[in-house]
């Protein structure tokens, strides 16, 4: 039976005390071998009302340095995944691309557009800002996997493209930090070949 947003505990309140450590083991298989699903093999159904709210609610408990929540939400479903694509299309260099572009979130039930709403701040360094909003895809990713979902983060030419961003409504100083597209795998992903960690550490 697949999970829902009844199966999460409500969110706490202020000054409610909050679970740093929590001994799971079902929390390291999915981290042993979380993996993302091929948005080629997306079908219905993604995750919808109030089961979507509820991942979006869970990606939001990253760390965030003074509580700016420098970061927001797009949600395409439904028809609003024909429409990003139009936009996306109305800015693209040729017929040949804008088709493609118009396809572009029709390959899954559901996107989220992940949003970094970083800038300048007294004592905060946008730096952190932008990495606490990747620090939210991720959780995003998890949160649909720990609910039965497959996702797969994305980005592609549209982040990088000023009248892209300006067509999927962003404003100047925001930047998208991710595509995650959420559907129902056609096929169990395989394990890829991964950068080895023990070549990536070191002590002092």
């Amino acid at each position: 039976m697949p999970l829902s947003a009844a199966d999460i505990p409500p969110e706490p309140a202020e000054n409610d005390p909050c679970v740093a450590v929590l001994e799971s083991a079902q929390t390291l298989a999915l981290l042993a071998k979380r993996r993302s699903t091929k948005v080629i093999h997306f079908r219905e159904p993604g995750p919808t009302g109030a089961d979507l709210d509820a991942v979006l609610r869970l990606a939001a408990r990253v760390p965030d340095h003074g509580k700016l929540g420098p970061w927001r939400f797009v949600v395409i479903e439904g028809e609003g995944r024909a429409r990003a694509g139009e936009a996306l299309a109305s800015v693209s260099a040729d017929s040949a691309s804008a088709e493609i572009a118009r396809n572009t979130f029709l390959r899954a039930p559901v996107c989220v557009m992940v949003i970094s709403t970083a800038q300048p701040h007294a004592k905060i360094p946008e730096w952190e800002q932008h990495l606490s909003a990747g620090a939210v895809c991720y959780a995003l990713l998890l949160a649909a996997h720990a609910m039965g979902h497959g996702g797969c983060w994305l980005t592609g030419w549209p982040v990088y493209d000023v009248r892209a961003c300006a067509a999927l409504g962003l404003a100047s100083h925001e930047r998208i930090a991710g595509f995650i597209h959420l559907g129902t795998p056609t096929e169990a992903p395989t394990e890829r070949v991964r950068a080895d960690w023990r070549e990536r550490v070191s002590r002092f």
